[in-house]
């Protein structure tokens, strides 16, 4: 009975990761039927189930490898290929077909990258190298609702830009460290509930709250990348000047 007991708990988490998993694919199906408001929602909710089972194996002592790879495996649907889904349902349909393809595949690409490098290289503590999938996809899928504000070339540049993001090597804050009580564990069921019942009566409202955090914390490595470019221009001059004047005292 204890076994049994072990085995249910060590298969919480990977519960939470499945539902995140399943949300992917239903915001996939809502994407293709042209509800793109309730498409949103179901990444945003993928979102929380996906902050939570990290947090719940810790709390569990539940970690394994094999949680790991499943939960990288439902990341790329649910925050890869559904967000870019999303966005070519509403913005890339009138476009050349080449390009929306290739930019709409480039996202996912990028994603899987960003995962099989978090997977086999050891990480900086308290720091994601890249943009975390999670966060890249919630701003795809928030944007996408801004179609009609936002033209065609504008939405391509944004996620091509969240697509180099994944892939480069700038410093992203890691919050998912942060734990939970394993005593709050049984609260996170109403958490949840609570959430979906939020998104699913304010769904516009909802997917546009959350696009703000999402948009500056993408921003935030974003300036980082700037400020390191700028470091190494700066230093790559002084190492000039350097050398010019050594020269020039050298004669």
């Amino acid at each position: 009975m204890n076994e049994v007991n072990i085995k249910m708990t060590k298969s919480i988490p990977n519960m939470f990761t499945l539902g995140n998993l399943f949300l992917g694919m239903i915001g996939i199906i809502l994407a293709t039927e042209g509800r793109t408001s309730m498409a949103a929602i179901m990444i945003i909710i993928a979102m929380l189930l996906d902050g939570l089972d990290g947090r719940v194996a810790r709390a569990l002592n539940a970690q394994s490898e094999f949680g790991k790879e499943l939960d990288s495996l439902s990341d790329v649907i649910s925050f890869g290929v559904a967000p870019a889904l999303i966005m070519y349902t509403v913005a890339f349909t009138d476009i050349n077909t080449a390009l929306a393809w290739t930019v709409t595949a480039i996202f996912p690409m990028c994603g899987a990258l960003r995962l099989a490098r978090f997977n086999v290289r050891p990480g900086i503590p308290g720091y994601f190298i890249g943009l975390p999938i999670p966060a890249a996809g919630g701003v795809l899928a928030t944007l996408a609702l801004f179609h009609e504000e936002i033209t065609a070339p504008y939405m391509i540049f944004a996620v091509l830009l969240l697509s180099y993001l994944m892939v480069s090597s700038v410093k992203y804050p890691n919050f998912k460290k942060i734990g939970i009580p394993k005593t709050a564990i049984k609260f996170t069921p109403l958490v949840i509930i609570g959430a979906v019942m939020v998104a699913v009566f304010f769904p516009e409202q909802t997917s546009m709250l959350i696009f703000v955090p999402l948009v500056l914390y993408a921003g935030y490595g974003l300036k980082q990348n700037f400020r390191r470019l700028n470091r190494k221009n700066r230093r790559k001059k002084d190492d000039r000047n350097s050398d010019e004047a050594y020269q020039s005292s050298d004669r």
